[in-house]
């Protein structure tokens, strides 16, 4: 993600973390990282995150600590990860871009600052109540990815104008996005006189 958006998105959180770490006298603030990713995986997402931080008056280990997850890919363990940050009483929720990781950390908590960045409609996701009033204890930027699903079909219709079949490629344990993206897909095709056939991950793999 572009460093100037995750500085912004992290200094709309930011304000609240002193009042925290005052209630907690000596306590530093403590910033939850939620990922589905490994660790190192994106390193250029903690260098935004960090320099982001810095740019705002938050250094890690001096004044602010974080407490990094990562679901390493399954999906099914951002829940648990999520609960898990609840427990160690973090100030505000990060999560890297990911749909399934804002939702897990938006229905552990509806008092915690989460602070997310989703490819899909926030709006239509369930994460927050308007876009120009987000409400709530969640806020964030869109890339909206998954909007732009049915312009890149089209987009390549105009490039191969003969083709009749498009293969789509999914990750099966991505549900959420799946069925947003799939949704808007195969309205697309059926405007354009396209037939979809869609691939999982794995099934790729095996073939």
């Amino acid at each position: 993600m572009r460093r100037r958006d995750f500085i912004t998105l992290l200094g709309s959180g930011a304000a609240t973390w002193p009042l925290v770490a005052h209630a907690q006298q000596s306590a530093l603030p403590v910033i939850g990282f939620l990922s589905v990713t490994f660790a190192g995986e994106q390193p250029h997402w903690l260098v935004a995150f960090r320099n982001g931080l810095s740019e705002t008056g938050y250094v890690e280990g001096h004044n602010v600590s974080i407490e990094y997850r990562w679901a390493e890919g399954q999906y099914n363990r951002l829940p648990e990860l999520a609960a898990d940050l609840i427990r160690h009483h973090v100030s505000v929720i990060v999560t890297p871009p990911s749909n399934p990781a804002a939702l897990a950390a938006k229905a552990a908590t509806t008092a915690i600052p989460i602070v997310f960045s989703v490819g899909g409609d926030p709006v239509r996701l369930g994460l927050v109540a308007r876009l120009s009033r987000p409400g709530a204890n969640a806020t964030g930027i869109n890339f909206f990815t998954t909007e732009i699903a049915p312009k890149r079909l089209g987009l390549l219709h105009e490039l191969v104008p003969k083709a009749v079949r498009i293969a789509v490629l999914i990750n099966p344990a991505n549900a959420v996005t799946n069925e947003a993206t799939l949704h808007d897909i195969l309205e697309a095709a059926r405007a354009l006189g396209l037939q979809v056939q869609v691939f999982e991950r794995e099934q790729c793999r095996r073939d």
